[in-house]
């Protein structure tokens, strides 16, 4: 029998996890894909980050529209100075030109009136920032989804490839016992004694082989979950149905339309080239008004009582030199605009890459489906044949072995072909930008 170390290495991320005592759960408590793509989307970190991320973003918007309010506060002071400028009047006695205590308090107000543009381009700078958030917690989303479906359909084949490695292991027992009746009557060989024994040797090494293989992986899917390590995991076998096939040109357009990695790369661009204009703004004129109104002492002719007092006014800045700052930096959102362009193209050449990709995949793995079941049932049949020929004596225990292997590789050949068509197919979906999860 071929080695099942060969196997597992042929398949595309065909490794998966599940502990020994979940093949004692029963169907009901099995997941579905849809059940662990729902469950990984609530509970993976990077999903709850990106969600911080969105609530930051809306922080920021706020943080750029507080510009259109006017800054509000209340001062108050007391100082000593000392000494106190005096004069001295013959008959009216000593004067003060300013008190020794210094009391006041004041509310002030000061408002923006225009800034020529300036707050306004950043408040839509801060909006098209939250949508590029948005758009990448969806990116993230689709990526986890290709990881989900990778060890779910890496379980599936596991599963399976236990059951099979249990039922050869059965076989091969019964076949033991036959033998060991035979060669107690003389009728068989200790040869073929111990080629049976080496067989079963053989096939629990397989056996422990996938066992590991579904310890590792389980603890991978559980980590997507948010689940202990060591969690017991069962999944239903979920395939795929066959669909015709769409044309690579419609499903090119539906990619470049749909793809959440295009719609990125084009708000990028928006966004590097509102950066540009923002950039360009910062040395805009501001035109504000302020007013304060309060209490303080130091007023003619009693400088020692509180009195009231405001001022109010109007402001404009207008700035003459930056010393090259706005210069430089339009020089650097130019460059991003373009780099962004760039991003985009090469977005676009990947995306097609993987539509391309993965129709092939498809068509090849159509192709071996329909090799492998006919191959599957070229094997029962050559099985059959073969149990008969032994039990009548014409072939030897071995022979019949190498039919019962032949067998089981063949179902297992056919689960291969049926998963790899599946994968392919929901690689597809994440290529045009359909959402799976």
């Amino acid at each position: 029998m071929k080695s099942f170390k060969t196997i597992l290495f042929i398949l595309f991320a065909i490794t998966s996890s599940l502990p020994l005592s979940a093949q004692n759960q029963t169907n009901a408590d099995s997941l579905s894909l849809s059940d662990i793509l729902k469950q990984v989307m609530i509970n993976y970190p990077s999903i709850k980050k990106s969600e911080q991320d969105l609530l930051a973003a809306d922080a920021r918007i706020g943080l750029a529209k507080s510009a259109y309010y006017p800054d509000i506060s209340i001062n108050s002071s007391y100082s000593h100075i000392g000494p106190v400028s005096t004069i001295t009047m013959p008959g009216l006695g000593v004067f003060s030109f300013y008190p020794a205590d210094n009391f006041s308090a004041s509310l002030n107000y000061n408002q923006t009136l225009y800034d020529f543009g300036k707050t306004a381009k950043s408040v839509a700078y801060e909006n098209q920032s939250k949508d590029l958030v948005n758009m990448s917690g969806t990116q993230l989303k689709q990526k986890l989804s290709l990881v989900v479906v990778n060890i779910y359909y890496s379980i599936v084949f596991l599963q399976e490839a236990l059951k099979i490695k249990d039922e050869q292991i059965s076989t091969l027992n019964q076949h033991l016992h036959f033998i060991e009746k035979k060669v107690a009557t003389g009728s068989a060989t200790q040869y073929e004694l111990l080629t049976t024994q080496v067989r079963i040797s053989a096939i629990e090494n397989q056996k422990t082989d996938v066992l590991t293989a579904i310890k590792v992986q389980c603890s991978q899917l559980n980590s997507l979950l948010g689940k202990p390590e060591n969690t017991a995991l069962l999944v239903k076998k979920e395939l795929q149905t066959i669909e015709a096939v769409v044309p690579t040109d419609s499903l090119m357009n539906l990619a470049v339309k749909s793809r959440n990695e295009m719609k990125m790369a084009a708000q990028k661009t928006m966004l590097s080239e509102l950066h540009y204009k923002t950039v360009g703004m910062q040395n805009n004129p501001v035109f504000n008004v302020f007013a304060s109104g309060g209490v303080k002492n130091g007023y003619t002719p009693d400088i020692n009582e509180q009195k009231m007092n405001y001022v109010l006014g109007l402001g404009l800045r207008i700035p003459l030199f930056d010393a090259t700052r706005t210069k430089y930096s339009r020089m650097q959102a130019k460059t991003e605009i373009e780099s962004s362009k760039e991003d985009a193209e090469l977005c676009r050449r990947n995306i097609a890459n993987e539509v391309v990709e993965s129709q092939a995949n498809i068509a090849s793995a159509l192709q071996k489906i329909t090799q492998s079941e006919l191959q599957l049932q070229q094997a029962q049949k050559a099985y059959h044949l073969a149990e008969t020929s032994f039990k009548s004596g014409v072939i030897t225990n071995l022979e019949l072995l190498d039919s019962s292997t032949s067998l089981s590789e063949a179902g297992l050949s056919v689960l291969k072909a049926k998963i790899d068509y599946s994968l392919s197919i929901l690689k597809l979906k994440i290529a045009v930008g359909v959402a799976i999860y």
